[in-house]
Parts: structure tokens; C-alpha cells; sequence
């Protein structure tokens, strides 16, 4: 049986991991087995400058982190290895940097994700994964939005260059 200090230590981790669950926008469970060092490494600087939170968990902690949740039945994908990439405030980069990395490697897989406190499909958490940045869809909305108004000045344009070309006899 562990000693007290142990079980303490692990309601710690519980509480922690659950913690940052409930103070999350979105996060994506994989399973990182079979990669390298150097791999991980790149993923992990790529996740941290993208401000995703990955760690490795134990998949007891982390059932229990989740039991009572409404993300409780992701524990059914909870066995081999596992960790866990949260985001506090990006709904996107998790799941698009984790699953452009799967694409890339055999031994890499997505397990779950949740959005908002909701569990997603494995349908929607790719669909999730396809979308742009959030740059780039603001980049997206503000050419939209900019189009009318470029087309209108280039129109008042042509009036007025067609009123200064001189008329022919």
C-alpha cells in the first residue's frame, strides 16, 4: 500500500490535471508511443510556442481527474500511453499541430478531444484539426469584409479618370 505521502502527492496531481481541464477552451488526448526524442522534443517547443499545455499522464490520474465530468467517457480511450495537450484560450492549435503530426508519423494517434467542456467525435476533432489559425481565418474575415469597399473605390476611380480623359471630336 502506498504511504501517505504518495497519496498525497496524487490527489495533488489529480487535482492539478483537473484543474487545468475545467480552465481550458479545448484539449486532445493522444497516444505518443514509439517516437523519438528528438521528435517529441520538436513537438513539444512547437506546441509550447503555440501556448499548448502537453504532458504526459497516467491514465488512472487522469480518469480520476475526469470522473464526474462531462468528459468522463473519455476514459474508455484510456490505456497504452497517454498525454494530454490543453489550451486556455486557441480552440484550434492542439488539435491541428497534434493531428498534422499524426499524419507524419505511424506510431502517433489521436485518442479524444473535448471542446468547451464537451466530448467530440473523432469526426469533428479532424474537421477541428483542418481549420485554419486564428490569424489566419481573421485574415480571412477582414479580406471579406474589405472586398465591397476596395471594389466601390476602384469604381469611383474609373468615373473619375473617365471624367478627366479629354473627349474626342
Amino acid at each position: 500500500m502506498p504511504s501517505a505521502s504518495v497519496l498525497e502527492q496524487k490527489k495533488q496531481i489529480v487535482a492539478a490535471v483537473a484543474d487545468r481541464i475545467s480552465n481550458s477552451c479545448a484539449g486532445v488526448i493522444v497516444d505518443y508511443k514509439g517516437i523519438s526524442v528528438a521528435d517529441d522534443t520538436a513537438l513539444r517547443k512547437e506546441l509550447r510556442e503555440a501556448g499548448v499545455e502537453y504532458t504526459v499522464v497516467k491514465n488512472t490520474l487522469l480518469k480520476l481527474a475526469i470522473s464526474g465530468t462531462s468528459l468522463e467517457s473519455m476514459s474508455e480511450v484510456l490505456d497504452g500511453t497517454t498525454a494530454l495537450a490543453t489550451s486556455k484560450d486557441d480552440y484550434v492549435a492542439a488539435a491541428r499541430i497534434l493531428n498534422k503530426y499524426a499524419e507524419d508519423h505511424d506510431n502517433f494517434a489521436l485518442k479524444a478531444g473535448y471542446l468547451d467542456g464537451e466530448v467530440m467525435s473523432m469526426e469533428k476533432l479532424k474537421d477541428l484539426a483542418n481549420l485554419p489559425s486564428r490569424e489566419t481565418l481573421l485574415s480571412m474575415v477582414a479580406n471579406v469584409f474589405s472586398a465591397p469597399i476596395a471594389g466601390f473605390a476602384r469604381a469611383v476611380q474609373a468615373i473619375a479618370d473617365k471624367a478627366e480623359a479629354p473627349a474626342e471630336a
